[in-house]
């Protein structure tokens, strides 16, 4: 994998969590032309990473991600053609649908400030950390723009329900960590400072577990959200059959047996 160059990348080969860091804090780490193109490749590259095993994305400084640069961006849009502007759009889409295919469990350690873009990328993520002072908005509205930007209106309302996916799209305004979490936003909120430490620990955890089964299940929560529940029992009695013939449910077994922890592959 090529090491990109507009944000920090760090791998774990112990533990197997590679580390993506948003690194511009003066900027509140505002995406770039490039971070969007380096982050698309970076997550498209990471499904086949040898020795990554799961993923944290976070931000350096007081924020994990507050969108698009207003100058670097959204100030070069203004003058772009139709088929530049959806040449872009589609190429902030096409990271959302990196993320939600990266083969690896993504954690995002929500440090600070979580807007426009930024936000989407969170909620793209497998699982959500925030840290207590956090704060979450879903801009584009507040710009002219629709709020159903980069597959919010469709990951949104599967995570906070079509209400409360209605209300934050539409208005833009910004919740806080401990609401967001209330309402199914986040997944946890720690002390400020701990989120990145907090994130790690929980991607560490999940990089212990068995590949093989991680990668299916997020398949799965991807796959089922278009089948009905009938087809939905058809695939999942399909994949599971087959992943009993894996050796890590075999090692899982024998490790109970045994009253050892698992060794899996």
């Amino acid at each position: 994998m090529k090491t990109p160059e507009s944000f920090l990348y760090a791998h774990d080969t112990e533990t197997g969590v590679a580390t993506l860091t948003l690194n511009r804090p003066d900027r509140l780490n505002a995406l770039t032309f490039e971070v969007y193109g380096e982050l698309l490749d970076t997550f498209r590259a990471l499904t086949s990473e040898p020795g990554v095993r799961a993923v944290v994305i976070t931000g350096a400084g007081k924020a994990f991600c507050s969108g698009g640069d207003v100058h670097d961006i959204i100030g070069k849009l203004v003058d772009r053609s139709a088929d530049g502007l959806h040449e872009f759009t589609r190429l902030t889409c096409d990271l959302v649908l990196a993320i939600r295919q990266c083969s690896r469990p993504v954690v995002a350690a929500l440090n600070g400030t979580t807007a426009g873009a930024g936000a989407v990328i969170a909620i793209a993520c497998d699982v959500r950390i925030a840290a207590a002072s956090a704060r979450i908005a879903f801009l584009f509205t507040k710009v002219g723009l629709s709020g159903a930007d980069m597959g919010a209106a469709w990951l949104l309302p599967r995570m906070v329900g079509l209400g409360r996916a209605t209300e934050l799209l539409m208005t833009g305004d910004f919740i806080g960590a401990d609401d967001a979490c209330r309402i199914g936003l986040c997944n946890r909120v720690v002390p400020d400072g701990e989120a990145l430490t907090a994130a790690t620990a929980f991607a560490e955890q999940l990089a212990r577990g068995p590949l093989h089964a991680l990668e299916i299940t997020k398949h799965a929560l991807n796959r089922e959200a278009h089948l009905d529940l009938a087809s939905a029992l058809d695939e999942e009695a399909r994949i599971q059959a087959s992943l009993m013939t894996e050796p890590d449910f075999r090692e899982a077994y024998a490790a109970f047996a045994a009253k050892r922890p698992p060794k899996f592959r």
